[in-house]
């Protein structure tokens, strides 16, 4: 049984040296600005959100996409990640381009930071994969 035991807290240790607690900010934090691809024309609506915006401020101001997606990025997958950016939603507007939104933060389910803006005016809006 102690040897059980003793195993079990030698693979802990192993584990723990491999995998630091991480309690870096989330992507898209208060220091950190929206990477932004592209040049929205002068009467896009991509030239209204800016940084420091929530998915839900961005939908009550230029209105809900045409489609969108989300998936979990690697930091998911981090044992003891208590941070940010856990996973990604992207929303696609159709003749507008794509904007990716971070969340998943311990205590932050819900609220969608917005990070990037890829303006591209042959955006279908539509997933395709």
């Amino acid at each position: 049984m102690k040897i059980k035991s003793l195993a079990a807290v030698a693979t802990l240790a192993v584990l723990a040296a491999y995998a630091p607690l991480s309690f870096s900010a989330p992507a898209g934090g208060s220091d950190e600005k929206v990477e932004v691809i592209g040049t929205p024309a002068p009467d896009s609506k991509f030239t209204k959100v800016h940084d420091g915006m929530y998915s839900k401020e961005v939908i009550d101001l230029i209105g809900p996409p045409t489609d969108q997606k989300t998936f979990q990025t690697g930091k998911a997958f981090i044992p003891f990640h208590f941070g940010g950016d856990n996973y990604r939603t992207e929303f696609h507007y159709k003749g507008e381009g794509v904007l990716t939104f971070s969340g998943g933060g311990v205590g932050a389910e819900g609220s969608l930071k917005l990070i990037k803006v890829e303006v591209d005016p042959k955006e279908t809006g539509y997933i395709r994969d």
